[in-house]
């Protein structure tokens, strides 16, 4: 599994709640040390620098994200918000978050991991009290768990990404057509 972090869900939060992946299958934990959590909020673009992380940056990420994760499942099926969840994500939004400086060298935001963290969880009560929570969509492939935003035309997305899922899933229905269609030609 590529250990590269995937940004294709188009907002932060939901590309912080992805980063458990396949969660109905294998589930694929990219937050294995707080070197990699670190990386994701500097590959996000979210902070420039930040200072090293400790296991309990990642505990407290993981519960983050598992709390952000079931409040977008809720908003997308259109139920209530569940309650437990709503209490974690909240408690991390009023935690301090990243505060941008400008430098001789143009805008720099140097974080701790609580900070990168809170200001994740604020960037989610955005979304989940905004305008986009009619178009978050799940992936259509049946191995992947990412929301998006659709944002296409007539909101005719099918995928979390064509990189990531959408070759493979045309890929592979390509493959399945031309097995068939030699057979049903012989017959």
């Amino acid at each position: 599994m590529n250990l590269d972090h995937v940004f294709v869900c188009g907002h932060p939060a939901l590309d912080f709640a992805a980063t458990l992946r396949a969660r109905r299958s294998t589930r694929f934990e990219m937050f294995v040390t707080p070197e990699r959590l670190n990386a994701w909020y500097v590959e996000s673009g979210l902070v420039d620098t930040i200072t090293p992380g400790k296991e309990d940056d990642v505990r407290e990420a993981i519960e983050v994200r598992e709390a952000l994760y079931r409040l977008i499942t809720n908003r997308r099926l259109g139920e209530d918000f569940d309650r437990e969840a709503l209490a974690v994500l909240n408690a991390a939004a009023r935690q301090v978050p990243v505060t941008p400086q400008l430098t001789l060298a143009g805008r720099h935001t140097d974080a701790t991991p609580g900070q990168a963290l809170a200001t994740v969880a604020r960037q989610a009560v955005e979304l989940l009290s905004g305008p986009d929570v009619p178009l978050l969509k799940e992936c259509g492939n049946p191995e992947c768990t990412r929301v998006y935003i659709d944002r296409s035309r007539g909101m005719r997305r099918q995928w979390c990404g064509m990189e990531s899922c959408g070759n493979k899933i045309k890929a592979a229905a390509y493959r399945a057509r031309k097995k068939t269609t030699p057979a049903a030609a012989a017959g």
